[in-house]
């Protein structure tokens, strides 16, 4: 272990695990009914489940013996009443771990070492790269979008006590943390009603104006200062996007009153902070001819966010004209007195306009061929001349609200930008995108609702998700790019092309090698295909927290790219738990975004990562399909989705109350694996600890090389690829938060044991020959201080894993034996409660 694994390492332990067990105690000090008897109960379930779960015992003996040995509760309702204690008193002790590792993050994290623009900029000169860099900076970005994807179980009172508590345990303000424990304990995380896209959009805004604007605006200012090139980049390096109130895949709840509310909201945020950051300047540039133009600005800034009704012709421009006027005056006459205080409010003006974050549209690609079934079987004249020769189903059509809608969403792109700017609303992403006709569909759509050809400011944005979507995307691109229509369209659009690539399901459709492995080559070949036809291509990837759904070390992965992919851009999703872990604070979110800027730009300047040799490729390819075969041979058990909907609590994800979007699309009742969306399918799994997408079929096919007795050359390219390493190091991630004994009890059942078997097996199998490939004798051995974290983590989390399968198990029980008991209800509502603490322990999957 290196001396900065050591010295993070004891950081962690210091400032976290020590921390941790101190302030826990004040949890059972707190003023409130039963909390101390709870808090030591709790700990003694803790030890009962350890030694239980050595034992080979279920949960529901463990918890029989707990209350048999450690209670005097006999009713079965007192029991459960206890049980919802557990639960609560353990989402509490997660919150107060977020809060510790957010206050101690700079002290553990390096912010000026590997992956730093410190170091970035340290490198640039070490090599003479100076020209380089500039060139590469004039036309480049990252692109964070926001997400509401429902991997977050906080509500936005608990979010605001974790940054306050978080501030408090940084300054060691006893009293303060003392008053947020208080303020915890009477806070409540469950939500009664289901979330709409609005306030969906609310909480994620908050991170916005509180994490992202400081945060940004700061390193975009320290990369113009640190240049000192004197000149403003082609686009801003840092640029946001939002998709509540825009995405409209399979959610009924986004309408375009939603999104002309939100895209509103999100221009009338980023202007209130303008507004205070003019009033914090006009305490200080009370000179002659500045007082005059800022009051000016304030006023506009003011009409625009207080006056009810009052929206002005208010524009980027106009505010940069009158701050680039003050900035001259101060520095001809004022010596450039606090002109640093005006270049900071310039650079976020910059960064984020009137529309602080681009809301992109998206909607399902079998909406579109349902809503121009019903317009040309409403009116057989209608003319599609860009969809020649167009079939349409005349018995799957859309309703007739649903084509108002459509049409009305793409109309009103255009009050979006005449009010937010033209960032404000310019991308149409299209789900399930299967063929070039599915682009030009949304194409022909958005001329029907009254754009014209001609000038068309939008993006149209296929994404590829499943395996076999991916395979066939360069063949859809292709086609589109021989399209003259659509190329006169892209000569509009600076001949640039997004793609978006799904990596949650991707890895649901094809497990986690298979996805991933496809991504890449879905990426090196569109790259090659878009310079062959003379278009530069920026990939969007759709990633999730978890390794199995695109997370993970995430900016380690655009590091691992290689020049054969194109490196234009970096967008990626940024959701659920995803946006508070790695985003939550300003030092968090400062490092994630220097990571990401510095994994771009290293890539190209300094990358000696060399394009795959044919054999290599060759290699991976044989590794990628024997996993795939495996993962769908057991997908294809016939007891695959009974087991996970009987023995997870999948079929309650809908019940939490923490998405305004259903957990499945379509409207059938049944759980069916095709309807099921990625995020619940990966989160059941994760929940009865078993990670099955983060690991699954990777033993089978290491072991076939080994059994071939060419292991050394999967070894040899582990040892030579980031890329490959990369991925091995997320699935350790995976295995780490996996946990057997918890379901162990189901291994000789009747139904169930055969494929809780394999899955064990395959888990076991995988840990072997991927600590062969490390070279180490445990999981995440390179990483001390996320496997310590995981650990304690996993730890806390064990009491609550217990008891929703505890109660997973009564109500499987009382199905089989068709018995109607009066607590049933009550244990349903604790597999729900108990969801929340598990998915939020698993804060660090990212």
């Amino acid at each position: 272990m290196s001396f900065s694994h050591a010295a993070r390492l004891q950081q962690f332990k210091n400032l976290v695990g020590i921390r941790f067990q101190l302030y826990n105690s004040l949890f059972t000090s707190l003023p409130f009914h039963r909390i101390e008897r709870t808090g030591i109960l709790l700990s003694l379930l803790l030890n009962n489940s350890e030694d239980g779960y050595k034992k080979k015992l279920s949960p529901v003996e463990i918890l029989e013996d707990f209350f048999n040995r450690h209670t005097t509760y006999q009713k079965e309702q007192e029991q459960i009443d206890l049980l919802f204690r557990f639960v609560q008193y353990a989402e509490r002790q997660i919150v107060l771990f977020d809060a510790l590792e957010d206050a101690s993050f700079r002290e553990v994290n390096d912010m000026q070492g590997s992956g730093s623009l410190k170091q970035l900029f340290n490198e640039v000169q070490l090599k003479h790269k100076e020209k380089e860099l500039e060139q590469k900076l004039n036309d480049y970005c990252i692109r964070l979008v926001l997400t509401a994807h429902p991997t977050q179980f906080y509500p936005g009172s608990v979010l605001g006590i974790i940054h306050d508590l978080s501030k408090a345990l940084a300054d060691n303000n006893a009293g303060l943390i003392n008053t947020y424990l208080q303020q915890l304990g009477k806070t409540p995380f469950l939500k009664k009603q289901r979330p709409t896209p609005y306030d969906e959009a609310v909480s994620l805004i908050w991170y916005l104006e509180n994490v992202f604007y400081t945060a940004a605006g700061k390193i975009y200012t320290s990369i113009k200062n640190q240049l000192q090139l004197g000149i403003d980049f082609n686009q801003p390096l840092i640029r946001m996007g939002f998709w509540p109130g825009g995405d409209r895949d399979g959610n009924p709840f986004v309408v375009t009153d939603i999104t002309l509310k939100v895209a509103a909201l999100l221009r009338g945020s980023i202007i209130k902070c303008y507004y205070l950051e003019v009033r914090r300047l006009k305490r200080r540039l009370t000179f002659t001819g500045v007082d005059v133009l800022l009051a000016g600005l304030e006023k506009k800034l003011y009409d625009n966010i207080f006056i009810p009704g009052h929206t002005t012709s208010l524009s980027k421009d106009e505010i940069l004209a009158t701050l680039f006027e003050i900035r001259s005056i101060l520095i001809h006459q004022h010596n450039g007195l606090f002109q640093q205080s005006v270049e900071q409010l310039i650079n976020r003006v910059q960064l984020f306009g009137l529309h602080f974050a681009s809301l992109d549209i998206r909607q399902d690609s079998s909406v579109h061929k349902q809503v121009l079934a019903n317009i040309v079987a409403k009116d057989n004249t209608v003319a599609l001349p860009y969809l020649p020769g167009y079939k349409t189903n005349p018995e799957n059509k859309a309703t007739d609200e649903l084509v108002k809608e459509t049409l009305d969403v793409m109309k009103n792109i255009r009050n979006i930008q005449q009010a937010n700017g033209e960032d404000g609303c310019n991308r149409y992403i299209i789900s399930q995108c299967t063929s070039a006709e599915n682009v030009m569909e949304v194409f022909q759509l958005l001329l029907l609702s009254g754009w014209s050809k001609e000038v068309l400011p939008i993006d149209i944005v296929p994404l590829f998700e499943t395996v076999e979507d991916l395979q066939q995307a360069p063949k859809v691109m292709k086609a589109l790019y021989e399209n003259e229509v659509y190329k006169d369209h892209l000569q509009q659009r600076r001949k640039q092309q997004t793609i978006m690539l799904g990596f949650s399901d991707g890895t649901k459709d094809g497990g986690y090698l298979m996805a991933n492995w496809s991504i890449f080559k879905a990426k090196e070949e569109l790259t090659r295909i878009s310079s062959e036809y003379g278009y530069n291509v920026v990939f969007f990837d759709g990633r999730g927290g978890p390794p199995a759904r695109g997370g993970g070390k995430t900016h380690r992965f655009y590091a691992s790219m290689g020049k054969q992919i194109s490196n234009k851009e970096i967008q990626l999703t940024v959701q659920g738990q995803t946006v508070s872990s790695n985003f939550g604070t300003h030092d968090s979110a400062q490092f994630n975004i220097e990571q990401l800027l510095n994994a771009g730009i290293s890539n190209d300047l300094f990358s000696s990562t060399k394009a795959l040799e044919k054999n290599e490729e060759a290699l991976i390819m044989e590794v990628a399909k024997k996993s795939f075969d495996a993962y769908v041979e057991l997908k294809q058990h016939p007891y695959f989705m009974q087991y996970l909907v009987d023995v997870s609590p999948l079929k309650y994800y809908s019940d939490t109350n923490i998405a305004s979007r259903p957990a499945k699309r379509g409207g059938s009742s049944r759980l069916e694996l095709k309807d099921l969306r990625a995020i619940p399918y990966v989160g059941a799994w994760s929940q009865i600890k078993q990670n099955v997408t983060g690991y699954y079929g990777v033993g089978t096919a290491l072991k076939a090389l080994d059994d071939q007795g060419r292991f050394p050359e999967i070894k040899q390219l582990y040892q030579n690829s980031l890329f490959i390493k990369t991925l091995m190091d997320n699935c350790e991630m995976a295995m780490k938060k996996c946990f057997f004994p918890l379901t162990e009890y189901l291994c000789d059942h009747p139904v169930y044991g055969e494929i809780w078997q394999k899955i064990y097996n395959e888990y076991e199998l995988t840990k072997k020959y991927v600590l062969l490939l490390s070279g180490n004798t445990e999981l995440m051995e390179d990483f001390p201080v996320e496997q310590l974290s995981i650990q304690m983590r996993e730890r806390i989390v064990m009491p609550l894993i217990t008891i929703q399968q505890y109660a997973i198990a009564k109500c499987r029980e009382m199905n089989e034996r068709g018995q109607q008991s009066p607590h049933k209800a009550a244990y349903e509502k604790l597999i729900i409660r108990s969801s929340f603490g598990i998915i939020n322990a698993a804060r660090n999957s990212a």
